[in-house]
């Protein structure tokens, strides 16, 4: 299955955060915070206007991302977690 998302929503795929903590200890799942970055799986065509003209997304599949802590809405598609947002729930793009 597949899944488009509408308007200026974003598929975004959690990436997996540090299971150790600077020092060295072990963090368990209870206690690790959900992280905020993540890739983009899927992205829909935009946003429209006052005039109705769409506006083009600034983010692309694939690109890395960091959000907001509270952004998105939790789904589970094709067996994966995955999060739907709004592109204005994006705060960047993370380049190398």
């Amino acid at each position: 299955m597949s899944f488009r998302p509408l308007h200026d929503r974003v598929v975004v795929r959690r990436v997996d955060s540090e299971e150790k903590s600077a020092g060295g200890i072990i963090i368990p799942d209870t206690a690790k915070e959900k992280p905020s970055e993540g890739i983009v799986e899927a992205v829909g065509p935009g946003a429209r206007d006052d005039s109705g003209k769409i506006i083009p997304p600034d983010v692309k599949v694939g690109d890395r991302i960091l959000f907001g802590k509270w952004s998105g809405t939790e789904v589970k598609l094709n067996g994966q977690d995955l999060l739907i947002m709004k592109e204005s729930d994006i705060m960047g793009v993370i380049t190398a």
